[in-house]
């Protein structure tokens, strides 16, 4: 029996490295291949070192030079080999091998897993930091089905042996909770970074598939990876599934816009049609390479505290109907926004926005933190190839319409704002419904949370129904059960 003394307090006793590789090499069932590419075979190096792996460990493989990689595991129509269809390959290549070479006649009892990674460590000059997808597919009982998960990281550390290192240490983290923490996939994400830290290796963008993991909404895993700080913004597209960010922003023109969208109303609809009229028709613009992005905040996602993870997904859903792509960051300021915007793309950026917010942007207290304060961060606002699309409001107590003629920032702040006018940084949206301007989504939501009416036409056409079809935002008190709303596609 364990012993314990007087004062003693619970604690999460993190498995050493040795300890989880050695659990999974004296498990006589457990049986699979490391296919490791761009990084050296790190992962597989703390199963050769722990002890007792040639029961584990069935091949041992490295296809570096890219022609032999071909020859294996076929060229990628982009001729790209740090890719996602890259490891889903590698992946399925290895499973079919394993299939064929070891028979279950034999083996009654073995639980084949392939772990794979395809990486590009930092350049020579240290100028691109490198990045790579890991995955797993693997079964948790003899005659199950497989199960996969795959993740996208990025490395920064600027030595290509430390991020090596690194690699070796997740890929680790990934193959003992893909067996050992699979029935709690958010203590998995966590325990990835086991022997990490935040410092070393952003993870952003996560997927689980397969029959352990057929209740998890990848959505609500990529919310995860935000709210633990593995990354500070995660994308999915219309469909629902996650994207990878830099697939979706790279060298692409950028308009983005943020709100609580608790719920979309026809002003949010509204702003955006005619701020992305006006944005396809600026010079350098081109409309087949501009990407549309809804951006909640972490913080617009909070409810008293915590993260109301049903909220969550009726927001996005809704968004994803309406065929959006949704971003959902731990940026609380716009100009950090635009800074990650900026690691992805040099093409033109659009913000739209409605008066209050812009209002806001000009409010000195949000950038006490910085050491150049509002200064610095309107430098790194404006520096970019940016614009403001400003949406009009009415002033709710004279009736008067409010742009960019006449809205009224902070004091100190005038001359300042008029610089950036001047300059062309903040354009009026001249094309507007004065008969929604008194829309607020708080007050819709208020209408919906106490069972009043009227509240349908505010919204867009089709999203009262499917609040009401799907019970969002409390419009009844039944249980929700997942939901699959058929996506409208909406003409860009």
């Amino acid at each position: 029996m364990e012993i314990t003394i007087k004062g003693d307090k619970e604690f999460d006793d993190i498995p050493s490295l040795k300890s989880k590789a050695l659990r999974i090499n004296l498990n006589e069932n457990i049986y699979g291949t490391f296919a490791e590419i761009g990084a050296g075979q790190e992962t597989c190096r703390h199963f050769f070192r722990a002890g007792g792996a040639s029961g584990t460990i069935a091949k041992a493989m490295s296809a570096y030079d890219k022609d032999f990689s071909d020859a294996i595991y076929g060229i990628e129509d982009d001729r790209r080999y740090v890719t996602e269809a890259r490891l889903r390959k590698m992946l399925s290549h290895e499973m079919n091998l394993m299939e064929k070479r070891i028979t279950r006649e034999k083996h009654p009892n073995k639980i084949f897993f392939t772990y794979a990674n395809t990486v590009a460590t930092i350049d020579f000059s240290k100028k691109f930091k490198g990045h790579g997808w890991v995955g797993i597919k693997y079964q948790v009982e003899a005659d199950g089905g497989y199960n996969e998960i795959i993740l996208h990281v990025r490395f920064k550390e600027t030595d290509a042996r430390l991020q090596q290192e690194t690699l070796g240490v997740l890929g680790t983290n990934l193959i003992y909770g893909a067996f050992y923490k699979y029935n709690e996939p958010k203590k998995l994400l966590r325990y990835l970074y086991d022997h990490l830290d935040q410092d070393q290796l952003e993870i952003d963008t996560i997927n689980f598939s397969g029959p352990v993991f057929k209740d998890v909404d990848n959505r609500l895993m990529s919310l995860q990876l935000v709210k633990n700080g593995m990354t500070d913004a995660v994308m999915f597209g219309p469909d629902g599934n996650n994207v990878l960010p830099a697939r979706v922003l790279y060298k692409k023109n950028i308009l983005a816009l943020r709100g609580s969208f608790r719920p979309v109303t026809k002003v949010n609809m509204a702003m955006y049609e005619k701020s992305y009229e006006m944005f396809v028709k600026e010079n350098k613009v081109d409309e087949n390479k501009t990407e549309v992005v809804f951006e909640i905040t972490l913080s617009n996602l909070r409810a008293e505290g915590e993260i109301d993870e049903q909220d969550f997904m009726d927001r996005a859903d809704l968004l994803c109907s309406l065929g959006q792509s949704v971003m959902i960051s731990n940026f609380q300021e716009y100009y950090k926004v635009v800074e990650y915007f900026s690691t992805y793309t040099k093409a033109r950026m659009g913000l739209a926005m409605g008066v209050n917010n812009l209002i806001d942007i000009f409010d000195e207290k949000y950038y006490r933190h910085l050491s150049g304060g509002i200064l610095e961060a309107f430098g790194k606002l404006f520096f970019k190839d940016l614009k403001v699309y400003l949406y009009p409001m009415l002033d709710p107590e004279t009736g008067e319409l409010i742009n960019s003629e006449n809205l009224k920032v902070y004091p100190r702040m005038k001359e300042l704002y008029k610089f950036f006018k001047y300059n062309g940084k903040v354009i009026d949206i001249k094309e507007y419904d004065e008969s929604i301007m008194s829309i607020f989504s708080r007050e819709i939501l208020h209408k919906i949370e106490n069972g009043e009416r009227g509240w349908e036409a505010m919204l867009p056409e089709g999203i009262s129904d499917l609040i009401k079809d799907y019970r969002l935002f409390g419009y009844t008190r039944k249980p929700l059960k997942p939901i699959r709303i058929k996506k409208r596609a909406v003409k860009k």
